[in-house]
């Protein structure tokens, strides 16, 4: 096992060891650990941490699903068959490991104690499943990118509902959860924003005020306020579902930034990866303040960062590297006011 270890202080970085794990970074650092995959050129990404601590990841140009023990270094993969292309995962409170079959039409089920995995195959010209979340009742809700959907799985029952994009290419890409129980997406190939009721399936659209944005992932803050990364053009943006007003701030790297990976905390910082740079910048929003905050290289420099997760626990937020790599930065803590 190879790990680096690479700690940050605003304005700029610095060398430092590893704490224990679970720590909590001091406030205004951030500290990226990161732990070389074993299995060369496999694209490790959408890391999840499971309830026994364990951090599961796709190995998506290796057709397998990988597990890491971060107290150990140790790294376990099961794989799922030829031409899978494991794209995303989830992982459930009982530790089933759900993952998108990208190439096979199908969300996989996977038990790690068996081994066993049971797979919901997608209707007819639902190809493609890309992105998924818990619904919070018992299901999740997938993007579809190249078929055009957006839909539900039944977890139960095994019923799948799909609703198709209006516009064609359209690419429903991220998608996350509001607090009422309805699912927000980001269409890439356009510049709108979408949600689905989840009774009657109806798709609700909205255009961000620029016509060459491409939203790629987004993410919800506690105010139920939609924060969106345009990819395209480098900006941070904001929406309100209750006023239907945008806001957007332009990253540091501008145009050429490429926001990719993007998580929310618990304080409702936004943390993205700007990957159309070398090394890939890992940069934190205070989206109350509206202020850019903290900012460190990673380390093995990302190459592409395209999915992250925050672990509340831990105050930690994890993410895969085209590099080969799983990595996991804990972040600072917000310093009280006086």
């Amino acid at each position: 096992m190879i790990a680096l270890i690479f700690l940050s202080t605003t304005p700029g970085p610095s060398v430092g060891g590893l704490n224990s794990i679970g720590a909590i970074a001091p406030a205004d650092t951030i500290k990226v650990t990161e732990w070389l995959v074993p299995w060369s050129h496999t694209r490790p990404r959408d890391p999840f941490v499971a309830p026994d601590g364990r951090v599961w990841f796709c190995g998506q140009a290796g057709g397998y699903v990988g597990v890491l023990d971060p107290e150990t270094g140790a790294f376990n993969r099961y794989d799922l068959g030829s031409g899978a292309g494991p794209h995303n995962l989830i992982v459930d409170a009982d530790g089933f490991v759900w993952y998108a079959g990208n190439r096979r039409a199908h969300i996989g089920r996977l038990d790690p104690e068996s081994g066993d995995i049971e797979k919901f195959p997608m209707p007819d010209g639902v190809n493609d499943p890309h992105t998924l979340v818990f619904d919070g009742l018992g299901g999740i809700w997938f993007t579809v990118q190249f078929s055009n959907y957006v839909g539900h799985l039944n977890i139960e029952s095994g019923e799948v509902r799909v609703v198709e994009m209006p516009v064609t290419r359209s690419r429903p890409y991220g998608i996350k959860m509001d607090s009422k129980g309805n699912p927000w997406v980001v269409l890439f190939g356009t510049n709108k924003l979408a949600t689905v009721n989840p009774e009657t399936m109806e798709l609700t659209t909205f255009d961000l005020e620029r016509e060459d944005a491409r939203p790629r992932r987004l993410e919800i803050t506690s105010d139920d306020k939609i924060w969106y990364s345009d990819y395209a053009q480098g900006y941070l943006g904001r929406f309100d579902p209750e006023t239907l007003a945008f806001r957007e701030w332009p990253l540091p790297e501008g145009k050429r930034a490429r926001p990719y990976g993007m998580a929310v905390d618990n304080e409702d910082r936004i943390w993205i990866v700007e990957g159309g740079i070398s090394p890939n910048q890992f940069i934190g929003f205070d989206s109350r303040s509206g202020e850019f905050i903290e900012s460190t290289s990673i380390p093995s420099g990302g190459g592409t960062v395209r999915h992250m997760y925050f672990h509340e626990p831990e105050n930690t937020i994890w993410f895969g590297t085209d590099t080969n790599y799983i990595g996991k930065a804990l972040l600072p803590v917000r310093k009280p006011k006086l």
